[in-house]
Order: structure tokens, then sequence, then C-alpha cells
């Protein structure tokens, strides 16, 4: 294929795949460091290959598929409008700090995008762990990590900053046992996983995952080949910092630079062999070679540990192999992960070629599993002796002790000596890690999921209103074309979120907007019309088609220290891709105690309504798969002057607290204009100038009130949609003498519920207006807030019915009306 990896190698004269003969070097892939030129138009042959096998990593300026590969254009990062007050120092706490380091330097990122150095004490690399290499978990890891020490709001949106205990450094002296500190701390931190100690220095007792925030080794969850898309982002979005730390050191070569990351680091992920037929794991595969093949870069190398077994199903022989080599745009290395001579020069090998080229690689060895896939699983039930005999007998220790003696290091009775006290040193380290703290209180346990800083977040609102009101404003005005949006009159739904995300990215460089049809188009609403044109094809780019890769991009981009905006073009299509959220998104501060963030606003158009344009894939009206996500924020816009201050609470919770948002638009109200009759624009917005944002914020978790005639008689609780339909209803009431309260809960997850039971107790009636589905709706949990705070009122609610969307007329059989609302209001009065 034109641009893959396969056609430079093919012209280098190299082989498509790197045996595993020990001590042999890839010649025709000599390093020739990092170039900076423009590779050949997306789908063109490889013209940027050179003879000796090295590859250009670029893309052409401001083309469509530039993504997060050019930076040039208006708005791009490299031309930042909040230059750093902060210059490297000759040096941090006495550790020196030239002007432009190299190797593993570290990094903290400010919430304006830009970086200064901090001081850290490189810890000993580990086995294994290749120098400025990027280990995103025990399955994806970053090379040289950002400094992980101090305040996560001090830092950048992703930025590797832990909140729980600082691991020892990997190395040191002998401890009085003979045992190195190193492998003691290690087997310590690995046993205290196990029985769930709150000195676990990643997970803190709440799950046995492997991480380490001063390697940059990123903790992933059970969920099989779920973290694969997150580090194709994680490439894609450390590439793109390279550039724009390159683009910024041609721009200024004094100042400080922009990645928090080395100029080299590469992304490490590895998975199993029964991994290899999951769809995530696909849509990895896919988006890395699919970028490839645009001419983009991403510096991700996948490891495949291939026992031959996904818990007891075999994979068919020869299956895993052919599957590997058959991704177009990923080159493949192999070697038998039972030699380490062997993996040691081929995986050296394939991170160097990674490393050079920024191209994606997989590196398949093939192992043993020992034991059963888990503790209850006896293997024995399908795999007979002979053939668990044969798996024990290539056991990786076994080869190195052979080694060793055939080296003439040690004789078999001294490395038996040594293995069996090994054993009795981490039988030691279990019997003491036993008896350590468990989480013990509710407070304990849910302290990292979700961090809420209220004040903090406000005070970053402000901050950027400030920004924009003062040293920004003529660059303001000048990227809103000489009329910003509070000059334009009222304005829509959609139109105040545009000019909400533009204001967005003046304020935050470092955030990126991107989806399916969301720059070329401006979105299939038109809502991201004309940012591409203002910021660049490097901050707001068209994806391909596939909802779980555009997820994991935005996962790795703010785990790299960006401020990602994905969009999911519908609702309903969320749902193929949502255990990014559920399983990684959500989780990965509860697993790493706030060590590690990704901060996301999710934007995704949804519910009912649309007129003329549905089926249940383009008018879904359930949300209930998002309020189940512990720690997930989901806000509800329903007015054009709400989208404003949603939109840059989510965007501040993100930068100061690592929120992950989904910013759920009712694209139903996107051009609606008017309210009670046509032509009466009440349902327009004005949008707020900057000096009024700090007083016009929306923190997370507060709602709207609208009183409508004397307000007194019924509180009418709603969100999207039924915003407009309740106040619509309330209009007709109040002609009938009936007054009623109206209140938007604007926010779904966390609800509202302070200002819910304020407004109950009010009227002492409540209705409950919910436009999802009667089970498992929003209304549930309404109510059953309204219960458990002992509320005694009356209640009523009215809901879709348990349907999908139909098509046409037939819709209103099973949405919400108003004149449900207005019925439901009655019979509340009347009991």
């Amino acid at each position: 294929m034109p641009g893959s990896a396969e056609a430079a190698d093919a012209k280098a004269g190299a082989s498509d795949t790197v045996a595993a003969p020990p001590g042999t070097s890839d010649t025709a892939d000599q390093p020739t460091g990092l170039p900076d030129a423009v590779p050949a138009p997306p789908g063109a042959p490889d013209a940027a290959a050179r003879p000796d096998g090295s590859v250009d990593a670029g893309v052409p300026a401001g083309s469509a598929a530039a993504g997060w590969g050019g930076e040039t254009g208006p708005g791009a990062p490299a031309h930042d409008p909040h230059p750093a007050s902060v210059r490297p120092a000759d040096a941090v706490d006495g550790v020196a700090v030239p002007p432009h380091p190299a190797g593993a330097v570290a990094y903290r990122v400010g919430a304006d995008g830009t970086a200064e150095p901090v001081p850290r004490h490189q810890p000993t690399a580990s086995a294994g762990t290749f120098p400025g290499q990027v280990v995103t978990s025990a399955a994806s890891a970053v090379a040289g990590a950002p400094d992980p020490a101090g305040d996560p709001a001090d830092a950048g949106p992703g930025s590797v900053v832990p909140t729980g205990p600082r691991p020892e450094p990997a190395g040191g002296d002998a401890g009085p046992d003979g045992w190195p500190e190193a492998y003691a701390g290690a087997a310590r931190d690995v046993l205290r996983g196990m029985v769930a100690s709150t000195r676990d220095p990643v997970a803190g007792g709440r799950h046995k995952v492997f991480g380490r925030a001063d390697l940059a080794v990123v903790p992933t969850t059970s969920t099989i080949a779920s973290h694969l898309p997150r580090a194709v982002g994680l490439g894609l979005a450390v590439e793109r910092l390279r550039r724009m730390d390159t683009a910024g050191r041609r721009d200024d070569p004094d100042g400080p630079p922009r990645s928090p990351w080395p100029r080299d680091a590469i992304v490490v992920c590895s998975f199993g062999d029964a991994s290899v037929n999951h769809a995530s794991a696909t849509a990895a595969f896919n988006t890395a070679g699919w970028y490839d093949h645009t001419g983009l870069r991403i510096p991700v190398l996948f490891v495949c540990e291939d026992n031959g077994l996904g818990i007891s199903v075999r994979s068919p022989e020869g299956w895993v192999e052919r599957t590997l080599r058959a991704r177009p745009g990923v080159r493949y290395f192999t070697a038998d992960g039972t030699d380490p001579v062997a993996v040691h020069a081929v995986t050296a090998e394939a991170a160097g070629w990674v490393r050079r080229h920024r191209r994606p690689a997989v590196l398949h060895l093939r192992t043993v599993r020992l034991l059963g896939h888990a503790g209850a699983d006896a293997e024995q039930a399908y795999r007979s002796t002979a053939e668990i005999a044969a798996d024990e007998a290539r056991d990786p220790v076994l080869a190195t002790a052979r080694l060793l003696v055939e080296a003439g290091v040690a004789t078999g009775e001294e490395l038996l000596a040594r293995y069996d006290e090994r054993g009795w040193q981490v039988r030691r380290t279990a019997e003491e890690v036993l008896d350590e703290p468990k989480l013990a209180a509710v407070a304990e346990v849910v302290a990292p999921l979700s961090p809420r800083r209220p004040a903090r977040v406000a005070a970053a609102v402000a901050q950027a209103a400030r920004r924009a009101a003062g040293p920004d404003a003529a660059g303001r005005v000048e990227a809103f074309g000489g009329k910003p949006p509070e000059l334009a009159g009222p304005l829509t739904l959609a139109q105040s979120i545009n000019a909400a995300l533009a204001d967005g990215m003046l304020s935050h460089p470092q955030l990126a907007v991107f989806g399916e049809d969301v720059a070329a188009k401006g979105g299939v609403y038109g809502v991201t019309k004309g940012l591409r044109e203002r910021f660049g094809a490097a901050r707001v780019f068209d994806t391909l088609l596939d909802e779980t890769s555009v997820l994991g991009l935005g996962l790795g981009a703010g785990l790299a220290g960006m401020l990602p905006v994905p969009e999911i073009q519908y609702l309903a299509y969320l749902h193929n891709a949502e255990d990014q959220l559920r399983g990684e998104a959500a989780t990965l501060q509860f697993f790493s105690q706030g060590a590690f963030r990704n901060p996301m606003v999710v934007r995704v158009p949804g519910l009912a309504y649309q007129e003329g344009f549905g089926g249940h894939f383009h008018n879904d009206n359930s949300v209930a798969v998002l309020r189940d996500v512990p720690g997930l924020v989901v806000a509800v816009p329903a007015r054009p002057d709400d989208a404003g201050p949603l939109l840059r609470t989510c965007l501040a919770a993100a930068v100061v607290d690592g929120t992950v948002s989904v910013f759920l638009e009712p694209i139903a109200l996107y051009h609606t204009r008017d309210l009670y009759e046509p032509g009466d624009g009440e349902w327009l917005g004005v949008y707020a100038e900057p000096s009024a944002w700090a007083a016009g914020h929306a923190p997370i978790g507060r709602a709207r009130v609208y009183g409508v005639g004397s307000a007194e008689d019924v509180t009418i609780v709603t969100f999207g949609n039924g915003v407009r339909m309740s106040l619509r209803a309330a209009s007709t009431l109040a002609d009938e003498g009936i007054g009623c309260r109206v209140v938007d809960l604007r926010w779904l997850a966390p609800l509202p519920v302070a200002d819910l039971i304020r407004e109950a107790s009010v009227t002492g009636r409540v209705l409950v207006v919910d436009e999802t589905r009667r089970s498992g709706g929003v209304g549930e949990g309404i109510l059953a807030a309204l219960v458990d705070a002992g509320y005694v009122g009356a209640a009523r609610r009215v809901a879709a019915v348990d349907s999908f969307v139909p098509l046409g007329p037939a819709a209103r059989q099973v949405l919400v009306s108003e004149d449900a609302i207005t019925q439901g209001a009655r019979t509340l009065l009347a009991r």
C-alpha cells in the first residue's frame, strides 16, 4: 500500500518481518535523527522514504487530514496567544536545566499549553524500558514521563500528577537481606495491589493494577483491548506536541518547550493474543494504519504477548501472526518470547524503528502461560499434562538460567539457591503486606473518582474572562472576524455553542475539536462551522468514522496534556463505543489515585423531536448508560444563553480537576428561534461578553429556575427539549390561573439535588417532565432524590414510552407532548 511501512521498507530492501536472531540489527534502519520535512500527499507513494529506510514525519500544511500533524494556519498552537511567563532557569533546585534539554527531562504543562521545567530525580531504567519510551500501562506506556510532582490544578489538563503515595525510585542499594531495594520494592508494590492495601502506590487499594507515574506506566482495566485506542490517541498527541515544540522553537528559540515529553518519546502498549479478535483492538490497528496512510505519524509500538490461549479458548495456529501481519501501515516484528536474548534484540530493534520513523509497529512475542488464567482456573480441565509440561520446559526463567550457566556466570546450584531465597523473601513480604490497612470509608474509596473543586473551576472561568476582556481582547475580535458574538445579536443554540467553542479555543491553546464531519463540513448541523478556517487543521480536524477511535484519540490526547473536545455525531452512535467512557475515561483517576488524568469534553448531539429527519438512530432519547458511569459529568444546554456558561464550566473542570464531561446537545433546539408564537424570537439568546462570564458562571450541579404566573402551584422539573415544552405548557396553565416554577436541571449527572429539593418544597407539588424513556430514564433519578431527601409532597411523572423513536408522525405517539404536561399538572392539583 502506498505510504505504508511495508512500502517504505521495500524501497530500502528491508524484510517485512524482523527475525529474532540474537545480535542482529536492521542495517537499513540506522539512526537518522528526527526530521521535520513534509511527506508526500495522502495516498501517494512514500516519497519521503530515504535510501537508508528512514521516513520523514510530517503532513501537508493545512491538509484536510492534517489532524495533529500540521501546525500552520491561524490559531495553531505554535502561535500561542498567551506566551509563557516562565522561562527555563539555569538550574531548578540544584538540577541543571539547559535551554533545550535532551533526553528524559521533566516538564509541567501549564493550563495555557506551555511548559516549565521542574526538578526530577531520574529513576534507574528498569529492564525492558528504553530511554525516552512512553509506557502507557502494563498494557501501555510513555517514555520519558513528565514530572509527577505538584498540584493537578497547576498542571495541564492531563498532566501526570499523583495525589497518593509516591513510589520509591526504581533502583537503589541492596537491603539488609541482600535483595536490591528496587526488586524488593517492586514485589512489595505488586503484592500490595493483590491484597488491596491502601499503601499500594498505584490504585491505593482500589484494584490490582500495574502502573507507576514516575515511569509513565499507565494502569489499565481488565476490559479486553479497551486500552489500545487510548494508546493510538496518545501516540498521535505525543507526535503533535513534538511538532508543536519544533515550531515553537523556530518562532521563539529562547522560549520553553511546549511538550511535556522528550522529542523521541514513543508509546508502548501490550495485549494478549486473544485480544486481536476484539473490536477495540481492530479499531486501534485500523486507526493507526489509517493515519499512517494519510501521512500522519503515530509512534506506537504494540506488543502482543501470545501464549496461544484466551482462558481456555485456543488461538488457531498461525491466526495471530496472519492477523497482525495483515494490518496495513503497521510494521511487523516477531521473536520467541521465551528466549531472553532474542526478545531483547528484537524489542530494541522494534522500539528503535518506531522511535526513528515515528510510525506504528507491532512486536509479536510467542510465549507460554504458566498455571491457569486466574486463581480459580484449573487448566487441567482443558489442557493435557504433556502440553502443560512442554510449556513449563519453555519457562523464560529456566531459559535465563540456562544462558547464565552456559556463559559461566553462575552454576545451576547457585541459581537454584538464589531462586529459593527470592521465593522466601517474596513470601515474607506477602505476609507483611497482608496486615497493611485497607480502605475503610466511603470517602476514602471515592476520593480520586472525580474531584470537585468548584471554587477553583469558577476562578479558572473568571481568569479566562479577564484575559478575553483584557490582554487578549484585540486578538479575540480578530478571531471573530471583527464582530464578536456578543455584538452579533440574539443567537440560536447552535450559534451559541459555536461561539463558545471558539472562545474555548482562544482561552485554551491546547484545545482541539475533532470528530466525524466537524472540520470541512462544519458539522452535520453547522455547529462547528468556520472553526477549522479560524484555528487551522491542526486543532480542528475530521476523523475516520469510528466512535471507538474518536474517543480513544480523546483519551490519549488528554493523557498527553491536551484538552480534547471530540464529537460523537449522534447519541445513538455513542453506544458503539461507550466502554471508552465507562471502562477507560472514568476509571483512570480512580485506579491511579489521580496520578493520571484524561480530561475531555465529549460533544454529543442527541435527544428526540427532530422534524422531518429521524428514526431512532437520529432521535435517540436514552441517556441511562451515561448517568450510570461514576464520576462522569453530563451537561444538557437547552437555552442559547446557557450553552456558553455550561461549556466554559466543562472546559474549566477538565483543566482544574481532570473531569470527563459529556455535553449533550438537543438537536431539535439547535436552530429553534421562537418560543410561544411564530416569529417571537423568544428562544434566541444573547451571548455574554467576557466581562459577564464570571457573574453568569454555571457551576456543575446547579439548576436554572423560571417563574411563570404566580409560580406558587406546581414545580415542573425537566431538561433539554422538555424546557421549551414546559415553558409553553406553563404559559397555558397560567391562563387558567395555575402558577408554575419550571426547573431546568441543566446537569443530568450529578443532578442538582439541592436546587431540586428547594424548588419542590416551595409548591409541594412536583411534575417531572422526562423526555427519556420511562424505564431507566432521568425521571427515576429525580424521584429517588426527592424520596431520599424526605420530600412528602405530591409527585407525578410524564415520560416517553419504552420504545425506540419511530419515523415521522408516529414519533408523537411515544414522546412527551405539551398536552401531557398540562394534563399532568392539572391532575396534581386535583389530588
